[in-house]
Order: structure tokens, then sequence, then C-alpha cells
């Protein structure tokens, strides 16, 4: 009976390594295709007459044209490197404000580092995406990646704060020594924030990607001739059910990229491998 059980919960990490692994494959292929998106493309980004309007998937056109005769696998590359380059300035900016500063305040004086968690827990109680359009309204569209960043950061510093043992017999064992507040920190972000950069990093590139995809889709976000992923399958919404390679390649690369930077930041153990 007890074996039963066991064997599951030795595959389990496992099938979380490899699909970690099938993550971050995914990731690299992505960006070799956005490194060399003007070498893929069949046509520079928004070049119009390329092919008659709203032509089907042909081996001329692999993925189609649009209502403008654009070539869509040529406008899909293009749109996934303006959405991976957007994303990932705003996941930077999520993983200092977020993760970082998130482990920085979970090692200052208990008050202080708890009145932290419980400000940046009310912005993270607030749906990312919601976040992210208001501060969009504050500022401008120019600014979604800024504020992209900013609506996934309070979610990221609450995880890295709880995820920090204040608590631990190290840091015991370190204050007893003698060994000062300021040191015992720079060894902590040196060491443990450095083996979570990488889920941290993912994390909030798949968060990051989603608000922007969202926005622009909502028309909040990227503006042309910059079209991302996400304005390309708002701009197909006419040709939806007459044409809808216009939408589905551009979704389609938009879910790859969020399933790969999600499968790379791992699974919890709450969460289905």
């Amino acid at each position: 009976m007890s074996a039963a059980f066991e064997a599951p919960s030795q595959a389990a990490p496992l099938l979380r390594l490899i699909l970690r692994a099938i993550g971050w494959c995914g990731l690299g292929l992505i960006a070799v295709a956005v490194a060399l998106s003007d070498f893929l493309a069949h046509a520079p980004a928004g070049a119009t007459g390329a092919g008659p309007m709203l032509d089907a998937p042909s081996s001329a056109h692999p993925f189609g044209t649009d209502l403008l005769g654009r070539d869509l696998l040529s406008e899909t590359l293009h749109g996934l490197s303006v959405t991976v380059s957007h994303a990932l300035l705003g996941a930077v900016i999520a993983i200092v404000l977020g993760g970082l500063f998130g482990a920085v305040a979970a090692r200052l004086s208990r008050p202080l580092g708890l009145t932290l968690r419980a400000v940046i827990g009310v912005f993270a109680a607030i749906p990312a995406l919601l976040l992210g359009i208001l501060l969009i309204g504050l500022t401008a569209r120019f600014y979604a990646p800024l504020a992209a960043g900013l609506a996934a950061a309070p979610l990221a510093f609450v995880r890295a704060f709880d995820r920090v043992d204040t608590k631990s017999t190290h840091a015991e064992y370190a204050r007893a020594t003698g060994i000062s507040a300021t040191t015992l920190l720079r060894r902590d972000l040196t060491y443990e924030f450095r083996d979570t950069l990488a889920t941290v990093a993912a994390r909030a590139l798949a968060a990051v990607t989603i608000i922007l995809s969202t926005v622009s889709f909502l028309g909040f976000g990227a503006t042309p001739p910059a079209r991302d992923l996400g304005l390309m399958i708002a701009a197909a919404k006419t040709s939806y059910l007459h044409a809808w390679w216009t939408a589905a390649f551009p979704a389609i690369a938009l879910l790859i990229l969020i399933l790969c930077a999600r499968l790379a930041a791992g699974l919890d153990e709450s969460e289905r491998p």
C-alpha cells in the first residue's frame, strides 16, 4: 500500500523537471525565431499587397494573408518579436521591484517587513490586468510594457516574501555568531535569490505577456506600426468566421510563448504537473 503512494510522489518531481526542460527549450527556440525574424520573414513588417486579400494558407503564404494582403507568417514573426521585446522589459521590472524587493523586505526588521507585506498585498489582491489598464490610463499607451511590469510586481513581491524563512536554523546561527544583518542579507540574495531567479524570471515573463497581449487586444497596448500578437488578434475580429487563419496563427504563437514560459517557471507542489 505504501509503495503505491510513493511511486507517484517520486515521479512528480521528475515530470516537473522534464516539463521545465521543455519550457526552456521552447523559450530558446522562440528566442532564435525572434532574433532571426527579419531573415525568416518573407516581407517587412506591415508590408501590404504581399498577396491577395484574405488568401487562405498555401505554399506561397503558409499562414495565409490578412485583410490588407499582408503575409501572416511574416506578420506573426514580427508580432512575436514585438511581444517578446516588450514582455522582457516588463519582466525585468517585475523581477527587480517584485522578486528582488520582496526577498529584501522579508529580511528587514519584522515590523517593517510585515508592514511592506501588508501594503503590497493590497495591490497584489487587485487583478494584474486591471492594475495594468489603470496604470496605462494614468500614463500613456507608450508605457504599456512598464505598466505591465509594475502590475505583475506585487504578486511577485508577495511570492518572494512568503518564500523566505526568516526563522531558519541558518539565520539564527548566523545571528548568534555575530554576523551583521547586512552581511546576512547580501549572502541570502547572492545564493538564495540566485537559485530562484530562473523561476521568478519565467513566471514574470508569462504574467507580463498575458497582461500586454490582453491590453493590446482591448486597445490599450501596442500601436501600429509596432503590432504585437494581441493587437494582431484584435485586428482580425472582422474576419474570424470566414478567414480563421488571420487570428488563429497569432493566437497559437501567443499560446506557445505563454505555455513555454509557464512550464519553464516550474509547477508548485499544489499544481498539477
